[in-house]
């Protein structure tokens, strides 16, 4: 039996499992790898290249990426092959705990609730926002599942960086309410403390009546008149930022 044959079946033993997560491309392996992810399976059309990428990019997970790797024809085990030509399979962290987490306090930053979104890409980008911010987590309210294959490949396995989870109203962490609405009090009157919940309202809807009426405090962000909106992952950042965000380091990010 090839090691191609036996990591493909192996990948489509697991692509069904609802513990598992897709990671897609190499970013999201990485930064999954980095913050402690179990990696499942790590399938490649040329896997030798991959290695590469990771003593490029990633010296810190290169013996990890260079351990797990196998030869896979990516093509016939995806829907759309990333550009960076490897995927991995990787175990979805446990919900209690991730609840357990949300609810500890007190708490070192803000949790970002965003209030029955969307657009799957829009949510990625504020997974990603949040751990590059160190945001405790993001919560979601409504049917979207923040751990969708085009969430995590939006927030480029970020997710495992913060924590991410679907709640009901009732089972907010908790903490006082920030509810972003064009009504409320500009955000650049208000301290935001780290206990906070930032409420962000859908793409199109806002703020829902029912989060509305639980808010303690409504937030305008500030906006030129005739302007409708901000992109929802834009007003997620403009609210961490005055916040303040993660401690300021010598040595900067990544900005891939």
């Amino acid at each position: 039996m090839s090691v191609e044959w036996e990591s493909g079946r192996e990948w489509r033993e697991g692509v069904g499992r609802g513990d598992l997560v897709l990671l897609d491309g190499f970013h999201a392996l990485k930064h999954a790898l980095r913050f402690g992810a179990e990696v499942r399976t790590v399938v490649a059309d040329d896997p030798g290249a991959v290695r590469a990428l990771a003593a490029e990019l990633a010296p810190d997970v290169e013996a990890e990426v260079a351990r797990l790797v196998r030869p896979a024809e990516l093509k016939a085990l995806l829907p759309r092959v990333h550009p960076t030509g490897v995927a991995a399979l990787a175990v979805r962290p446990d919900r209690a705990a991730g609840l357990a987490a949300l609810g500890r306090l007190p708490r070192p930053a803000p949790v970002v609730v965003l209030d029955n979104p969307r657009n799957l890409g829009n949510v990625g980008a504020v997974v990603r926002l949040a751990a590059g911010f160190g945001a405790t987590g993001v919560v979601t309210r409504g049917d979207l599942d923040p751990w969708h294959p085009n969430v995590v490949r939006a927030g480029a396995g970020l997710h495992y960086a913060t924590t991410v989870e679907r709640v009901t109203l009732d089972g907010l962490p908790p903490g006082p309410l920030y509810a972003l609405d064009p009504e409320g009090e500009d955000i650049r009157a208000l301290t935001l403390p780290d206990d906070a919940l930032l409420a962000f309202g859908s793409e199109r809807h806002g703020i829902s009546p029912e989060l509305r009426a639980r808010a303690d405090h409504l937030v305008s962000l500030p906006m030129r008149p005739q302007v409708s909106s901000y992109n929802l992952a834009t007003s997620v950042a403009m609210a961490l930022f005055h916040w303040g965000g993660p401690a300021v380091h010598e040595e900067g990010g990544e900005h891939s």
